[in-house]
Protein backbone atom coordinates (compact mmCIF):
# COMPACT_ATOMS: atom_id res chain seq x y z
CA UNK A 1 0.00 0.00 0.00
CA UNK A 2 2.80 2.35 0.92
CA UNK A 3 5.05 1.51 -1.93
CA UNK A 4 2.98 3.00 -4.67
CA UNK A 5 3.21 6.25 -2.99
CA UNK A 6 6.80 6.18 -2.06
CA UNK A 7 7.73 5.68 -5.82
CA UNK A 8 5.46 8.49 -6.43
CA UNK A 9 7.39 10.80 -4.18
CA UNK A 10 10.16 9.87 -5.33
CA UNK A 11 9.25 10.46 -8.76
CA UNK A 12 7.95 13.69 -8.15
CA UNK A 13 12.02 14.42 -6.82
CA UNK A 14 11.20 14.88 -3.43
CA UNK A 15 13.94 14.43 -1.02
CA UNK A 16 14.25 14.15 2.82
CA UNK A 17 15.58 17.34 4.22
CA UNK A 18 19.69 17.17 5.20
CA UNK A 19 19.91 17.39 8.78
CA UNK A 20 20.97 21.06 10.06
CA UNK A 21 24.42 21.09 10.95
CA UNK A 22 25.20 23.01 14.07
CA UNK A 23 28.04 25.76 13.62
CA UNK A 24 30.80 25.68 16.32
CA UNK A 25 32.54 28.95 15.58
CA UNK A 26 35.23 29.10 18.50
CA UNK A 27 36.25 25.03 16.87
CA UNK A 28 35.93 26.53 13.15
CA UNK A 29 38.00 29.41 13.50
CA UNK A 30 40.76 27.70 15.49
CA UNK A 31 43.38 27.02 13.30
CA UNK A 32 44.68 28.90 10.09
CA UNK A 33 42.19 29.75 7.59
CA UNK A 34 41.74 32.23 4.83
CA UNK A 35 38.61 34.06 3.10
CA UNK A 36 38.20 35.10 -0.25
CA UNK A 37 35.38 37.61 -1.67
CA UNK A 38 34.41 41.24 -2.41
CA UNK A 39 33.50 44.35 -1.11
CA UNK A 40 31.14 46.48 -2.58
CA UNK A 41 30.77 50.02 -1.44
CA UNK A 42 27.94 52.29 -2.62
CA UNK A 43 28.49 54.35 -5.93
CA UNK A 44 31.98 52.19 -6.13
CA UNK A 45 33.56 49.62 -8.23
CA UNK A 46 33.92 46.24 -6.53
CA UNK A 47 36.98 45.59 -5.17
CA UNK A 48 38.63 41.95 -3.95
CA UNK A 49 38.77 41.02 -0.39
CA UNK A 50 41.43 38.03 1.04
CA UNK A 51 41.99 37.23 4.57
CA UNK A 52 44.41 34.98 6.43
CA UNK A 53 43.57 34.37 9.35
CA UNK A 54 44.71 32.17 13.11
CA UNK A 55 42.87 31.39 15.33
CA UNK A 56 44.19 30.47 18.97
CA UNK A 57 42.13 29.30 22.36
CA UNK A 58 42.49 32.22 24.80
CA UNK A 59 42.30 29.83 28.03
CA UNK A 60 39.23 30.69 29.00
CA UNK A 61 36.73 29.23 26.80
CA UNK A 62 37.18 31.48 23.98
CA UNK A 63 39.23 32.25 20.94
CA UNK A 64 41.72 35.10 19.70
CA UNK A 65 41.91 35.72 15.85
CA UNK A 66 44.38 37.18 14.01
CA UNK A 67 44.19 38.55 10.58
CA UNK A 68 45.85 40.26 7.81
CA UNK A 69 42.89 41.93 5.48
CA UNK A 70 44.25 42.65 2.12
CA UNK A 71 41.21 44.69 0.18
CA UNK A 72 41.55 45.94 -3.46
CA UNK A 73 45.24 47.73 -3.62
CA UNK A 74 45.11 49.10 -0.04
CA UNK A 75 47.89 48.11 2.27
CA UNK A 76 47.47 44.89 4.27
CA UNK A 77 45.94 45.53 7.67
CA UNK A 78 45.81 43.71 10.79
CA UNK A 79 43.05 43.14 13.14
CA UNK A 80 42.24 40.95 16.20
CA UNK A 81 38.62 39.42 17.17
CA UNK A 82 37.98 38.07 20.29
CA UNK A 83 35.11 35.58 20.96
CA UNK A 84 33.78 33.81 23.85
CA UNK A 85 30.57 32.34 24.46
CA UNK A 86 28.31 33.62 27.15
CA UNK A 87 25.78 31.04 26.75
CA UNK A 88 25.04 27.72 24.58
CA UNK A 89 23.44 29.82 21.67
CA UNK A 90 25.28 33.37 22.16
CA UNK A 91 28.77 34.65 22.10
CA UNK A 92 30.48 38.64 22.92
CA UNK A 93 33.54 39.80 22.04
CA UNK A 94 35.76 42.92 20.29
CA UNK A 95 37.48 43.62 17.29
CA UNK A 96 40.38 46.19 17.46
CA UNK A 97 38.77 48.41 14.53
CA UNK A 98 35.67 49.00 16.46
CA UNK A 99 34.43 50.86 19.24
CA UNK A 100 31.91 48.31 20.60
CA UNK A 101 31.30 45.12 21.96
CA UNK A 102 30.41 41.99 19.03
CA UNK A 103 27.24 40.93 19.58
CA UNK A 104 26.91 36.94 18.32
CA UNK A 105 23.95 34.65 17.68
CA UNK A 106 23.98 31.15 16.77
CA UNK A 107 20.83 29.43 15.09
CA UNK A 108 22.05 26.33 13.76
CA UNK A 109 24.57 26.36 10.55
CA UNK A 110 24.51 29.82 10.96
CA UNK A 111 26.47 32.55 13.38
CA UNK A 112 24.71 35.71 13.31
CA UNK A 113 26.99 39.24 14.15
CA UNK A 114 25.88 42.55 14.88
CA UNK A 115 28.63 45.52 16.08
CA UNK A 116 28.93 48.70 15.81
CA UNK A 117 31.89 50.20 13.13
CA UNK A 118 33.67 53.87 13.37
CA UNK A 119 32.16 56.72 11.41
CA UNK A 120 28.55 55.63 12.82
CA UNK A 121 28.36 52.19 10.51
CA UNK A 122 26.74 49.42 11.69
CA UNK A 123 27.80 46.06 10.91
CA UNK A 124 25.50 42.34 10.53
CA UNK A 125 27.09 39.40 9.37
CA UNK A 126 25.40 36.09 8.61
CA UNK A 127 27.69 33.17 8.54
CA UNK A 128 26.82 29.90 7.43
CA UNK A 129 28.78 26.53 8.19
CA UNK A 130 28.79 25.01 4.27
CA UNK A 131 27.85 21.12 3.90
CA UNK A 132 31.48 19.24 4.90
CA UNK A 133 32.21 21.50 7.83
CA UNK A 134 35.15 23.25 5.86
CA UNK A 135 33.93 26.24 4.85
CA UNK A 136 31.87 29.25 5.61
CA UNK A 137 30.27 31.76 3.78
CA UNK A 138 30.29 35.03 5.12
CA UNK A 139 27.61 37.84 4.01
CA UNK A 140 28.00 41.33 5.68
CA UNK A 141 25.73 44.18 5.67
CA UNK A 142 26.88 47.59 6.10
CA UNK A 143 24.31 50.60 7.01
CA UNK A 144 24.75 54.15 8.03
CA UNK A 145 21.57 55.71 9.20
CA UNK A 146 19.42 52.50 8.39
CA UNK A 147 20.81 52.89 4.69
CA UNK A 148 22.81 49.75 3.00
CA UNK A 149 26.61 51.44 2.12
CA UNK A 150 28.59 48.64 1.40
CA UNK A 151 28.41 44.64 0.81
CA UNK A 152 30.55 41.89 1.47
CA UNK A 153 30.33 38.53 -0.02
CA UNK A 154 33.15 35.67 1.43
CA UNK A 155 34.46 32.11 1.51
CA UNK A 156 36.31 31.27 4.56
CA UNK A 157 37.90 28.02 4.21
CA UNK A 158 39.89 25.95 6.60
CA UNK A 159 43.63 25.27 6.16
CA UNK A 160 44.73 22.16 6.61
Amino acid sequence: MFKPLLVSIAALGVTAAAPVSSFDPLAFFSGASRGEGSLKVLFKEAVPVRVQSLGTPDGKGGIVLRQIINEGAKPARERLWTMRPTSATTLTGTITDTPGLVEGRLRGNQLLLSYTMKGGLHADQVLTLQPGGRSVINRMTIRKLGMTVARVEERITKSE
